[in-house]
């Protein structure tokens, strides 16, 4: 039960992006602040995802996570202060969304962190289900996102073209 509640702030970011994505994002095109912003904000999360994975935890290893989270949680609003300018309400309501839902994401990347390396966390983690599926989940994370991250870059500044307006 704890490991799907754990799981359920990716699914739901996935969902989410995927619409914005695929139905706001295309249907709109993107200015070239959002074809250079949206890969940034990927990468904030890529980056919190391969700390997660590569670095050992320890108290200043958490501090470092922490710090780095905090910044993709900022950063991700970055774009707000335009888009009203760009975005229908219901694409800003998503965003808002995804923005409640972001911290959400990195707790559970941190949670999901704290369980992998049990012998070095804190004893209330040791309640908590040990899935042998959360490394996995998290190299599968990872991946996606990378791809993901490249979609995002490749597509976006390479393949699609711009529709002239004719006024």
């Amino acid at each position: 039960m704890i490991i799907s509640a754990i799981l359920l702030p990716f699914i739901i970011q996935t969902i989410v992006i995927f619409i914005d994505e695929y139905y706001f994002h295309i249907k709109r095109g993107l200015p070239r602040w959002e074809r250079i912003g949206h890969p940034l904000d990927t990468l904030s999360v890529l980056l919190c995802l391969l700390f997660v994975l590569f670095v050992p935890y320890s108290m200043d290893a958490l501090k470092a996570y922490l710090a780095l989270a905090i910044f993709s949680c900022l950063f991700v609003t970055k774009d707000e202060f335009v888009h009203k300018h760009h975005c229908p309400a219901s694409e800003q309501w998503l965003h808002s969304l995804l923005f409640l839902n972001h911290p959400i994401v990195l707790t559970s990347l941190g949670i999901i962190w704290l369980i992998i390396e049990e012998a070095k966390s804190p004893a209330w983690v040791a309640h908590l289900d040990h899935s042998p599926l959360l490394h996995p989940f998290l190299i599968t994370q990872t991946v996606f996102i990378t791809l993901f991250l490249l979609y995002q870059i490749i597509y976006w500044n390479f393949i699609w073209k711009e529709k002239k307006v004719i006024g």
